[in-house]
């Protein structure tokens, strides 16, 4: 595992799920998705994959290095309780 922000974070699958899926219309086998929900979702995930500053552990959350965009999406996603600890 690996520690951010000296923290085991793991993104929850089937929050996502539960999250873009809309309800069923009337007993249709259908799966149907937000796509605004979706591609929010998937674009934050991709911010969160993709950020490159190293985390200094000591600092925590005041560490200066992590972008917006990733501070933003982070705790978005841990808000929304798709991002857990471990």
């Amino acid at each position: 595992m690996i520690k951010i922000l000296n923290e085991n974070y793991y993104i929850d699958l089937d929050k996502i799920e539960e999250s873009v899926n809309l309800p069923s219309l009337s007993g249709s086998s259908e799966q149907h998705i937000s796509v605004v929900k979706y591609d929010m979702i998937k674009l934050m995930v991709d911010v969160i994959m993709s950020e490159t500053e190293e985390v200094d552990e000591t600092l925590g959350q005041k560490s200066s290095e992590l972008t917006i965009p990733f501070k933003l999406a982070f705790n978005t996603l841990l808000n929304k309780k798709i991002i857990n600890k471990y």
